[in-house]
């Protein structure tokens, strides 16, 4: 019976996910304005990230502030790739996550053997290393950046100057996709090895668990996903530099969504970017020009607030309730 009611939440869970994709892929219907669609862009691609970084540091609990990394590294293979080699977008996006893959799973060999803050800050330092490198790497543009040429629109080249639309439904698809690996993993082998990492490193592999495989493995998965969003970044900006798509402040923004969302569940960071981004985006526009940073005061009480009163998140805190409800 139990297990009748899990598979039914969990289909449950997918159409919910289909319904509310097919919904937002009509919103452009509605809305007309550049700004906001500029906007929903932005709130779709960072639902997309947070997911990704979810799956490492939500499900696995290996809390990561270096994502930026991988990040910046999907944005420059797939730049550098189209410039230098004429290797067209799609396929740059792929080598990009498969790149940001790899160097996850080099980064996680040492960096996998620390614990609590000690991995965060390494986590923090390797991607401050990668900034500087590429502030520095002349073939790659250093501090001047590489300016995406435009040759018209085309989806060949996925290049859009008079319509935000493709790269809209673009985000949306890769939202969609970085929600259904979670969600798959989530019942899966890989998602019960993570959560019980999560929960006890040391109980789970006196179970049988992988443990350090377990985590190479979520840090893959979470890095490929982050670079392909990366990637699709590169192109919709059209000009990227290291500053633009390593600096710390990416590694925050995956983060904060699925902290003020839920962390460890499969809806929090689809709803905590629906609520931070356009509040980011809209004090950034109306009062980040003042040179005060009202904007990031917003956005940092917001989060405190849920911090402090909500720690579980948005989504985290009835479904907390719940599971007490029916253990008692």
């Amino acid at each position: 019976m139990a297990g009748s009611s899990h598979d039914s939440a969990r289909r449950n869970n997918l159409i919910l996910a289909i319904c509310v994709a097919a919904a937002v892929a009509c919103l452009p219907l509605v809305v007309k304005d550049v700004y906001i669609q500029n906007m929903l862009v932005l709130t779709l691609m960072y639902a997309a990230l947070s997911q990704s970084w979810n799956i490492l540091s939500g499900y696995c609990g290996q809390i990561s502030l270096g994502h930026a990394l991988y990040f910046g590294l999907g944005a420059y293979a797939t730049l550098l790739l189209f410039t230098k080699f004429g290797v067209l977008p799609w396929f740059g996006m792929i080598a990009g996550g498969v790149i940001a893959a790899a160097v996850a799973a080099a980064v996680g060999y040492p960096c996998f053997r620390l614990k609590g803050h000690y991995f965060v800050i390494a986590t923090i330092v390797i991607a401050e290393a990668g900034l500087l490198l590429m502030l520095n790497w002349d073939w790659a543009g250093a501090a001047m950046g590489i300016e995406v040429p435009v040759r018209g629109d085309s989806w060949a080249k996925f290049q859009f100057a008079r319509s935000k639309l493709p790269y809209f439904y673009f985000a949306l698809g890769l939202a969609l996709v970085a929600w259904i690996v979670t969600w798959k993993i989530e019942d899966s082998r890989w998602g019960y090895w993570w959560r019980a990492v999560k929960d006890n490193a040391e109980a789970a592999e006196s179970l049988g668990v992988v443990v350090f495989r377990s985590k190479m493995a979520a840090a893959a998965v979470s890095a490929f996903l982050t670079a392909v969003g990366g990637g699709f970044y590169a192109q919709f900006v059209s000009y990227i530099d290291p500053e633009s798509v390593m600096s710390f402040q990416f590694s925050l923004l995956m983060a904060l969504p699925a902290v003020l969302g839920g962390i460890g569940t499969l809806w929090g960071p689809a709803v905590g970017a629906a609520i931070l981004i356009p509040i980011t985006e809209v004090t950034r526009s109306y009062a980040g020009g003042t040179g005060k940073g009202f904007d990031l005061i917003v956005y940092g009480l917001l989060v405190m607030g849920i911090a402090l009163g909500r720690p579980e998140g948005i989504v985290g805190a009835p479904l907390r309730a719940r599971k007490r409800a029916k253990a008692a």
